[in-house]
């Protein structure tokens, strides 16, 4: 050991290393790794390190880490620096005495505590919620309150004082500190059992354990000399409650005395006192550490010269240093720059040499040298390289660049050896799966053929088994048996000839009584016609009457006669009564003839019943003369007498009963000769009125409000604070009134260039840019229909308003409100006080409401095509009205008009109401306002316009504010035209919407196109370890957004599905989103009544939902605070719903009513929050739209009585033919409304109505009225009314006591009409129990699948749009063509196929071809589009199960495809070479199922597909059978509409399907089934006809299910063009092409009747020309056919005919590029003039416009049953 001190010794001098001590290193030194003693570093708060790492041990002054240099937790300061700033206890509250913090930190100079558990607070001086103490005194710590389980249990934690402990608001009938004992009044055990009880001694105390009575007060002594006086009970009872209180205020008493001595100055000061205290001690020590700090600051100021002193001379030496290191620097950097200028030559000299070689062999080829001259030079050249390689740099860079270069030549030959293995490997991965997917499939085959062996061989066993057992058995049995059947064999021997003879007889009587039973009913079924047609015709005048009685006296006379001539019934005179039966018929004839001179279509209809009779006569005797010979015959050859007795008396009772029925028959036809044609003549011209006026109604096209966003914006953040800032309210005001007169102009020409783009091309092909902007402007619509700020009116001012409702939802009900104004001061008014307020209506002052002042009163006018209606509102002159705004409501139901007028109160919400009633007498009773001229001023009219006499008053002084019409938020500010109005000069009247009730002032009306965004929400409360949203929400409908925070990737999303809530929300955990949702059902929110909504996140950790103040669920996640600033509530910008990170939530916006959104417990205001957009104030508390889906209802049971005096009526759309609208029954009575075939029926107790027409399927707002009196019944349907009498008249006058039960939109009980499909509103009736008001739906309580907001059904289009509605299509199906049908009929394509095996292959007799070909039944051909389909709407929710039919040669194709919207879950089955394959998704992973086999071949296949819990099967010919596992547990499987059959929707599947699998199916399909159930009828179909048989060709095939193909906008048919194609029709009338502009230009071929014609409008006029060929042009061959044009010139040409026409000039003709339609057309686009509106049928091909080929393939839209580039030869 003295060597290494020795040698340590002579390094550094003995006296310079105090540091080795022995065989170590000294105290506060540790000894490296290579042997050195160094110093530790634990600044200066330990004296021992570790040898090796120098790790600090025992650190001291409370300090931690390696080097001392922390503070451990519970101790705050800085380690490094040491005293007096090392580190000391958390002030949390108090240092060391008192320190409840697990960690503290300073920022902004106060110092931060992170408290334990149960502490909270800035310094942890108080108790978390749940606990109880008082952290600020010494040796006190926070406890957990204890109420023994009798709290709130929806608290998160326990409520008790959060000092003393005591429990508030014990449940359970609980009291005590602790909650540990029964309520005085309550026995039982509230700690444990927590069954505390009332006592039960008739108000007397009782025992708080066993419940025992206790005893009375004592009696009163009687021996005094004091009257005894009796107490009653109360006494008693008052004595209890006494002693009840003084024990409670003793207990009070001692908590106050223990709260005094806790909290109160006593138990503070003493804390204080002892505080002080122990700050004395602290003190003192404090002082004398401050002496020994004095004399060590002294030492250490000494050593701290000696130190600067040393810094000074380090300075010194550190400049030396500097200076030499700059020095260094500098060199270096010159010698970096010349080794980059030595790189750069060489790469020069690479170049040079490069550039001398190639210019060397250039050189030698220019200057023709020989190769010795080459060679020389090139010996020349070398010698010089060698002389630069031998030089030493070039030398040694040489051997390592080939060093370098085998390097690597090395390691390219492994990787090439390498990569070709990898390739090798690779390619046979693919094929080494597949045999390993085969041998898999075959041992799992093998293996299950092996357990049904298996399984089949024990059965066979058993079976074995018991055949042997019951084999024996039976060989008994059959001894015996054998001995019964001989015996049974010969008793039924002779039965059988016994009964023989009976039999035959039986059977013959039996065949006799069919006849005679068939021939009886139908003579009774002509009788029930025969008596409907005498109803029908009974409503006569009387002179008719009686000559129809002096005809049936004739004709009575004229039937004796044919009834005695008729009389006998043998053989030999059958032939003399037919001629005399045959006779009297003539001379009936005849007279019928002379009497039938008027009525020409009745003698029709009685010449058909006289045939029949005379057949039914004659057939009847016959057959009956026949069969009673027979009986004569067996008569005489059996005894049976008894039966042929029988017989003959059932013959003469129907020789009777044939004679009264013959006798009726006669008299019905009296009584139809003498009927007039009068009615059904009125019935025909009503018809034709009808027709036409349906032919020339148009729609309104709504006018621009707005037609930017901005200023929208700008006018709703200045209107909101208008009062204090009026210069910005009217520079809002004004700016609106001229950006709307601006969009007066532009916006009808952008909506004439939409509607241009968009009839060039069907919908599904539009832009998704031209939708955008029609969603921008429906949305700035609606922001401006919601500008609630009044408009000034001078009494020369007029505003005319944008009404934004479908007049046709006015025609019953009409209810509009207002805030109204008057300027009392103005002098014009004082002169001339009657005013005219508002006028909506017609133009000609026909059918309009109305509001004016007259006679200082409110006067309420409406006119519904007959006389006036004048309700005027007496009760509250208008002179006495308050100088601020009132609100006034006027209401139409029907007949019925009812005006309110509210006028509130600035101090409270008190308000007073005024109502007044009025009633239209006559029979009208809608307002049939016409789209085209309708009108609705305000405030005034502009000059020329001719009010009627009872509003034709001076113009309005003063403001108004409009606020809803039927419900719909309304405002002045979307109007078509102001008149004499400038903001500037009259700003608007400043309203305070705090003057109405509260519920007008915070409640929020959201349509679901806008949204609120609170912005910055922290400005008005903080994210803390609580944090809480509140908001109260009221919808009727099933889904929508309620709240919204989004942040990147983050989100939280609270919505509501179904009626329930559902919260989602993600902040970054590493588990990914979580969910809350309300699982249980407890909380509908649905109903449409306000519910209060609270989301609390707690100490960010735990989520908590509430609704209505009950706890409905938690859910706990990773701790992590909220990262969101911004909110968004009841919806937000598409481009945010429709982000990446929501795609799959499918969010809409909310549709209802809010109010009370608060953040903490602090208020916001949306309709002031700058981002807000699109709501408005004010709620709707009705309401009165329902919309039925097929399987919905809702009813109500009220005191109502519909079978006595009854009026009631209701709008309603649809696009269905049938359907149950109304349901009320009585007993076995029944009164219903139902939709029958497009007709409206009403049923009364069996008194069927039904309307003329059959056309109210057409998803236009129509409206029905009901009358039930004791005489009639009347239905009348948009004013179209019929009645009939009221058979049950002794049932008028009965008023039911009982309460009934009505229904609307179908019944769950059990009628002949299904449910009906579409919107019902405006309902109304008359009730025993209360006034005439329209039906709020809501308030019904009974609500089956039905939505109480808004309507989804679409209106047909007028023009090409392919609408993909749901119910858009089967309006269409209800009008498809069938075969052999009248050639005039309108008709319109189809949208679905029939069934062709029922039309029986019918042809035109001009005909060479049938015009259905040969096809299979059920099956339908896909194919020669890319998009070739067809789409089901209506699908069951569990899919499952599939079945489908195939054959095709094709060897790629979409057969079925279904998905959500986003396409995340979706199923499918198509082919891929040849090859089945079924995919679908579970979860995120890809099922795939694929066939081995290909089924190309041709022939038909039957696939079976099933996506089960948690397996796929494929099964194919029911012989191959693929099955796939997957994860069962994946969230729920969820697919929408529409299921596509044989291909899908452009730009569908590709994100799921290889794009060769994508496209159409070729081949067909049939029997289609879901679940078991056949899927029959298409919503929609697009080129698909049925599988046609036997031999085709190419061309175009247009079958007679209609259909039609619509050109791409490159072929368009303007002023010049030619058109030349080839066709092959199945029949001689239908439209070839068609084309056709928005300003009324057309132009249309067609044939009819074999005839080819060419029908222009240029503009001018119509003009045509037409070519008639000599052979049939349905011959079954092709024909050409050519149409050529040059301005106001057509030729047409047809094989070797040709004609043309020479029409007027236009000389403003433009050229349009209009949609070209072939082989049909939609029914709107057709003329009135076009003589032929079917559509082709037959097959086109060839087709050429100006001699450029036309692909149908490639066709903007193939629509309904065509087959491209495939057409039946046969």
């Amino acid at each position: 050991t003295a060597a290494p001190l020795l040698a340590a010794g002579k390094e550094c001098g003995t006296w310079l290393c105090p540091q080795f001590a022995g065989a170590g290193c000294q105290e506060g030194f540790y000894r490296t790794s290579s042997g050195k003693c160094s110093p530790c570093n634990c600044n200066g708060n330990a004296n021992r390190c570790l040898d090796g790492s120098g790790i600090c041990v025992d650190c001291q002054r409370n300090t931690t880490g390696q080097h001392c240099e922390q503070c451990p937790d519970g101790f705050i300061g800085d380690a490094v620096r040491g005293v007096p700033t090392f580190c000391q206890p958390c002030p949390c509250p108090l240092p060391a005495l008192a320190n409840f913090a697990v960690s503290c930190y300073r920022r902004s100079g106060s110092v931060r505590c992170v408290c334990k558990e149960n502490y909270a607070g800035p310094n942890c001086e108080r108790c978390a919620p749940g606990y109880y103490g008082n952290p600020l005194l010494i040796g006190s710590t926070c406890k957990k309150c204890d109420c023994n389980g009798n709290s709130d249990p929806n608290l998160i934690f326990e409520d008790c004082d959060e000092v003393t402990g005591q429990c508030r608001n014990c449940l359970h009938h609980t009291t005590g500190f602790n909650c540990e004992r029964c309520a005085p009044g309550y026995y039982g055990d509230a700690r444990f059992a927590k069954n505390c009880t009332a006592c039960n001694c008739g108000g007397r105390m009782c025992d708080s354990q066993t419940g025992e009575c206790l005893a009375d007060s004592p009696e009163v002594s009687t021996d005094t000399d004091c009257p005894t006086i009796s107490c009653d009970k109360c006494i008693w009872d008052l004595t209890d409650d006494i002693r009840l209180s003084v024990l409670t205020i003793d207990e009070s008493k001692s908590t106050l005395l223990s709260i005094s001595t806790g909290v109160a100055a006593q138990r503070r000061l003493n804390d204080l006192n002892l505080t002080t205290i122990h700050l004395q001690e602290a003190m003192s020590k404090k002082k004398n550490h401050a002496m020994l700090w004095t004399i060590q600051v002294d030492d250490a100021a000494d050593e701290m010269n000696d130190l600067l002193r040393e810094a000074e001379t380090l300075d010194e030496q550190g400049n030396e240093a500097s200076s030499k290191g700059r020095l260094v620097q500098k060199e270096t950097t010159e010698i970096n720059n010349r080794a980059s200028q030595l790189v750069q030559q060489l790469n020069n000299i690479r170049d040079n040499i490069e550039e001398i070689n190639s210019k060397s062999k250039y050189y030698a080829i220019q200057q023709e040298l020989s190769p010795e001259e080459i060679a020389q030079k090139r010996s020349v050249a070398e010698e010089m390289l060698k002389e630069i390689k031998r030089r030493k740099p070039f030398t040694n860079q040489r051997q390592l660049a080939d060093e370098e270069e085998s390097a690597a030549k090395e390691l390219l030959q492994q990787i090439e050896a390498f990569h070709e293995k990898y390739n090798d490997t690779r390619s046979l991965v693919t094929d080494v799966l597949e045999q390993l997917s085969e041998q898999d499939v075959k041992l799992s085959d093998l293996e299950e053929a092996l357990h049904q062996a298996l399984d089949y061989v024990i059965q066979t066993e058993d079976i074995n088994r018991e055949n042997t057992a019951r084999l024996q058995r039976q060989e008994k049995q059959h001894e015996k048996i054998k001995e019964q059947i001989n015996e049974v064999n010969s008793t039924l021997l002779s039965a059988t000839t016994i009964l023989e003879g009976p039999q035959k007889v039986n059977s013959e009587l039996g065949e006799v009584i069919k006849n005679a039973s068939g021939f009886y009913a139908e003579i009774d079924g002509a009788k029930k016609e025969l008596q409907e047609k005498i109803a029908n015709l009974s409503l006569f005048d009387d002179d008719l009457v009686e000559k129809a009685m002096h005809h049936a006296h004739n004709l009575r006379r004229l039937a004796d006669e044919l009834d005695g001539n008729l009389y006998g019934v043998d053989s030999n005179g059958l032939v003399q009564r037919a001629i005399n039966a045959s006779n009297v018929y003539e001379n009936i004839a005849g007279y019928i003839e002379e009497a039938n001179k008027v009525a020409s279509l009745a003698l029709n209809t009685t010449n058909r019943v006289k045939d029949v009779s005379n057949f039914c006569n004659t057939s009847f005797y016959f057959t009956m003369l026949r069969d009673f010979r027979h009986l004569s015959v067996k008569k005489n050859k059996f005894s049976s007498s008894y039966t042929i007795a029988d017989t003959s008396w059932q013959v003469n009772g129907t020789f009777a009963r044939m004679s009264s029925l013959r006798s009726q028959l006669m008299r019905a036809i009296s009584k139809m000769q003498s009927a007039e044609t009068e009615e059904a003549r009125e019935r025909l011209e009503q018809a034709q009125l009808k027709t036409a006026e349906a032919v020339s109604a148009t729609t309104t096209v709504t006018q621009a409000t707005t037609p930017m966003d901005e200023n929208v914006k700008l006018w709703s953040q200045n209107l909101q604070d208008f009062q204090h800032n009026s210069e910005a309210y009217d520079s809002a005001v004004h700016s609106a009134g001229d950006a709307v007169q601006k969009l007066t102009e532009v916006f009808p020409q952008l909506l004439d260039k939409l509607r241009k783009v968009e009839q060039k091309a069907p919908a599904n092909n539009i832009s998704s840019s031209i939708q955008r902007i029609r969603e921008l402007i429906a949305q700035t619509r609606s922001v401006a229909s919601k500008v609630q700020v009044s408009m000034m009116f001078e009494g020369q001012s007029a505003v005319e308003v944008n009404p934004k409702i479908n007049v046709e939802e006015l025609k019953s009900f009409t209810s509009m409100s207002l805030y109204i104004k008057l300027h009392k001061d103005n002098p014009q008014l004082a002169a001339s006080p009657d005013r005219f307020i508002l006028y909506l209506g017609n133009k000609n002052a026909k059918h309009y409401i109305g509001l004016a002042i007259k006679n200082d009163n409110l006067v309420y006018i409406y006119n519904l095509g007959g006389q006036d209606v004048e309700i005027p509102l007496d009760a509250k002159p208008v002179s006495t009205w308050p100088s601020y705004f009132s609100i006034i409501k006027i209401e139409r139901i029907g007949r019925h008009g009812k005006m309110f007028l509210t006028v509130p109160s600035l101090s409270s919400t008190a308000e007073e109401k005024f109502i007044k009633k009025g009633e239209v007498l006559g029979p009208g009773s809608l307002l049939n306002l016409e789209p085209e001229n309708a009108v609705f001023y305000v405030g005034g009219v502009p000059p020329g316009f001719k009010l009627p006499p009872s509003l034709n008053l001076p113009g309005f002084i003063g403001c108004l504010e409009l606020a809803t019409l039927n419900d719909d938020v309304i405002s002045l500010y979307n109007f078509k035209h102001v008149y004499n109005i400038d903001t500037t000069t009259s700003p608007p009247c400043a309203r305070d919407k705090l003057a109405f009730t509260q519920s007008r002032a915070v409640s929020y009306f959201f349509d679901g196109s806008g949204y609120a965004l609170a912005r910055n929400i922290e400005r008005r409360g903080k994210f803390s370890q609580v944090t809480r949203f509140d908001i109260e929400v009221r919808t009727p409908t099933d889904s929508g957004l309620i709240l919204l925070m989004i942040n990147g990737s983050m989100f939280f999303s609270l919505e509501m599905h179904n009626g329930f809530l559902y919260l989602r929300y993600d902040f970054g955990f590493s588990n990914g989103p979580m969910l809350l949702e309300d699982s249980m059902k407890k909380a509908r929110i649905n109903d449409a009544k306000f519910h209060e909504i609270s989301i609390i996140y707690h100490n960010s950790k735990k989520m908590i939902l509430v609704v209505d103040r009950r706890h409905i669920k938690s859910v706990d996640n990773e701790r992590t605070a909220m990262p969101f600033t911004d909110i968004y509530i009841g919806g937000a910008p598409t481009e945010i719903l429709h982000s990446r990170i929501l795609e799959a939530h499918l969010l809409i916006g909310f549709k209802g009513c809010m109010k009370g959104f608060q953040f903490q417990k602090k208020d916001f205001n949306l309709l002031e929050e700058p981002g807000t957009l699109g709501i408005s104030y004010g709620c709707p508390e009705d309401s009165l739209v329902t919309s039925f889906n097929g399987e919905s209802f809702i009813a109500s049971s009220q005191k109502v009585s519909l079978f006595t005096e009854f009026e009631g009526g209701f709008n309603f759309r649809t696009l269905q033919p049938s359907g149950l609208l109304f349901y009320y029954s009585e007993g076995s009575d029944v009164l219903s409304i139902s939709m029958e075939r497009g007709a409206v029926v009403l049923n009364a107790s069996g008194t069927k109505i039904q309307s003329p027409e059959r056309n109210y399927n057409d998803g236009k707002t129509h409206f029905i009225i009901t009358s039930v009196t004791p005489e009639r019944y009347e239905l009348t349907v948009d004013d179209k009314k019929q009645s009939k009498k009221n058979p049950a008249k002794d049932r008028a006058g009965k008023s039911p006591d009982s309460i009934k039960k009505f229904y609307f939109g179908g019944s769950p009980l059990r009628t002949q009409q299904a449910n009906f499909t579409g919107c019902i509103s405006n309902a109304y009736f008359t009730r025993l129990d209360q006034e005439v008001e329209v039906e709020d739906f809501q308030k019904y309580s009974e609500k089956v699948q039905a939505s109480l907001y808004g309507c989804p059904v679409e209106s047909p289009p007028v023009a090409l749009l392919h609408k993909k509605g749901k119910n858009s299509s089967k309006a269409k199906g209800n009008r498809n063509k069938k075969v052999g049908r009248d050639k005039d009929k309108i008709s319109q394509p189809s949208s679905g196929l029939k069934k062709l095996y029922q039309v029986n292959f019918q042809r035109e007799p001009q005909c060479h071809l049938p015009m259905n070909p040969k096809a299979t039944e059920h099956a339908y051909q896909f194919g020669g589009t890319a998009n070739s389909r067809q789409e089901f709407d209506h699908i069951p929710k569990d899919l499952t199960q599939f079945s489908i039919s195939l054959k095709t040669h094709s060897s790629h194709g979409m057969i079925f495809y279904i998905s959500d919207e986003k396409e995340t879950n979706f199923m499918a089955l198509f082919v891929a070479h040849g090859r089945l394959i079924f995919m679908f998704n579970a979860g995120h992973q890809k099922i795939r199922i694929k066939s081995q086999e290909k089924y190309n071949d041709g022939l038909w296949h039957n696939v079976i597909f099933i996506r089960g819990k948690n397996i796929g099967r494929l099964i194919i010919d029911g012989l191959r059978v693929l099955e796939e596992s997957f994860d069962g547990n994946v969230n729920t499987w969820q697919v929408t509409e529409p299921l596509y059959i044989g291909g899908v929707a452009p730009g569908k599947a590709v994100k799921n399907i290889q794009i060769n699998s994508v496209y159409s199916f070729s081949g067909c399909l049939s029997n289609l089934q879901l679940n078991g159930r056949s899927l029959t009828s298409a919503s929609q179909t697009f080129s698909v006809t049925p599988c046609y048989e036997g031999p085709s060709e190419a061309g175009t095939y247009f079958s007679s299910e209609g259909g039609y193909v619509v050109l791409d906008e490159s072929f368009s048919l303007g002023l010049k063009f030619e058109v030349v194609f080839e066709i092959r029709p199945r029949s001689s009338s239908g439209i070839l092409l068609h084309g056709h502009s928005v300003n009324g230009e057309y132009l249309n071929m067609h044939m009819r009747n074999g005839q080819v014609t060419v029908k222009l409008n240029n503009g001018i006029r119509d003009f045509s020309t037409s070519v008639t060929l000599k052979q049939s042009l349905c011959d079954g061959r092709w024909h050409r056919i050519a149409v050529i044009r040059d301005a106001n010139v057509v030729q047409l040409d047809v094989d070797s005919e040709v004609n043309h026409v020479v029409g007027p000039l236009n000389p403003k003709a433009t050229d349009h590029r209009e949609p070209v339609f072939i082989g049909g057309v939609p029914e709107s686009l057709l003329t009135s003039s076009l003589t032929t509106r079917n559509s082709f049928i037959g097959c086109i091909r060839n087709f050429m416009i100006d001699e450029k080929p036309v692909s149908f393939s490639k066709a903007a839209l193939v629509s309904g049953a065509v087959s491209i580039n495939t057409c039946p030869a046969a």
